[in-house]
């Protein structure tokens, strides 16, 4: 019994995960076409590649960070606007709550992101928890570098905080970091069980031509 209890949650995860990839897919086709584009000149502007673009569209490959950011800024959106309609509306009163549990997932080989407050279009920061996958890792697998700063507080857990011009650092619970996001970077978890943080990143300006 217990057997089939764990084939059915693992069956159900593996659901939802793949409906996560055909919103995102369906959502960024969707973007693409609306601007007239075709994959050959989203690739152009936004520096990846027509196979990676194709796949995403099919869904077939969940992206990582910095492609959404890629793909964001080619196609002159905010990241969460490649999972939902946001409230495009600017001002000085803007308000975005998200409830607990709430929030767009988007899980990749190293992390399992839950976007927060993604509603509100045109951010000047992208808040998400974070729940980190990866254990151990190669020497160049799982690295990240794009536009921006980051700041990370450690909610659950013991991570490992890789960079390109520094040590390994080791954070726990309670502890935090701020990174220049143009240097190379990645997290692990230390703990036996995945970690969990609270991740904040700066918003590139999509004003400016990707580089």
């Amino acid at each position: 019994m217990k057997s089939s209890t764990i084939t059915a949650e693992a069956e159900l995860s593996e659901a939802r995960t793949q409906a996560r990839k055909s919103a995102l897919a369906d959502r960024l086709k969707a973007l693409r076409q609306r601007n007239g584009l075709t994959q050959g000149q989203v690739t152009a502007v936004s520096g990846v590649s027509t196979s990676t673009l194709s796949k995403i569209e099919n869904g077939q490959l969940s992206p990582t960070y910095d492609v959404l950011l890629r793909l964001a800024h080619g196609l002159g959106v905010d990241v969460a606007e490649l999972f939902v309609n946001a409230q495009s509306h600017m001002g000085a009163g803007r308000r975005s709550i998200e409830r607990e549990g709430r929030g767009e997932i988007h899980a990749t080989p190293f992390y399992h992101h839950r976007l927060l407050c993604s509603q509100m279009a045109n951010k000047q920061m992208m808040p998400f928890v974070s729940r980190i996958k990866k254990h151990h890792v190669h020497s160049d697998e799982g690295w990240s570098r794009h536009d921006g700063e980051e700041f990370v507080y450690v909610l659950k857990g013991v991570i490992e905080l890789h960079t390109e011009f520094y040590r390994p650092a080791m954070l726990k619970e309670g502890e935090s970091f701020y990174i220049d996001s143009r240097m190379g970077h990645r997290i692990i978890s230390l703990s036996e069980e995945d970690a969990e943080i609270l991740w904040v990143c700066t918003t590139p300006d999509l004003s400016r031509s990707p580089q």
